[in-house]
């Protein structure tokens, strides 16, 4: 099983896949027209032409990049397959030479298996903080800060 980078024929089932979860308030739902933008963003994970998993690396600034929509459809979760999307947010990550990687997540103990550590969500600077206006629970956000040190030399206070 491999993460491969996605395609406009798979925006819409990364669509379904996100809302499912934003719809239960898993994580931030997002238009189509938004994952169309970013699509280039995006990692996914088939069988055969269903994609089963998927999640983002997004950059925020020169340093900083954003893992996030980490999905698994349900029936496949504990298959390893969020690892797997993960894994190739970080490899991309280490290829741009970024600094730092953050995450918002309902689910830490995932990704501590990768080396994130927690933060307080007020550490992290403003500029990551665009889409959060948009969710319902702004401004009383309920997940958990976690950033991974790609460089030593990284300027965050993390």
């Amino acid at each position: 099983m491999n993460a491969e980078k996605a395609r406009i024929a798979d925006v819409p089932q990364i669509h379904k896949l996100v809302n499912g979860f934003g719809s239960r308030g898993l994580m931030l739902s997002r238009p189509l027209s938004e994952i169309y933008e970013n699509m280039r963003d995006f990692f996914v994970v088939r069988e055969g032409s269903a994609v089963v998993g998927c999640g983002a690396l997004h950059i925020c600034w020169e340093d900083l990049v954003e893992v996030k929509s980490v999905a698994v459809l349900e029936g496949n979760q504990g298959k390893g397959i969020g690892a797997v999307v993960v894994e190739a947010c970080i490899e991309e990550a280490n290829r741009l030479e970024v600094a730092d990687v953050f995450v918002l997540t309902y689910e830490p103990e995932f990704f501590t298996r990768f080396g994130f550590i927690k933060v307080d969500l007020m550490d992290l600077p403003r500029k990551v903080w665009g889409e959060c206006q948009r969710c319902p629970k702004y401004p009383d956000c309920d997940e958990t800060a976690m950033v991974l040190k790609l460089k030593p030399q990284s300027k965050a206070k993390w």
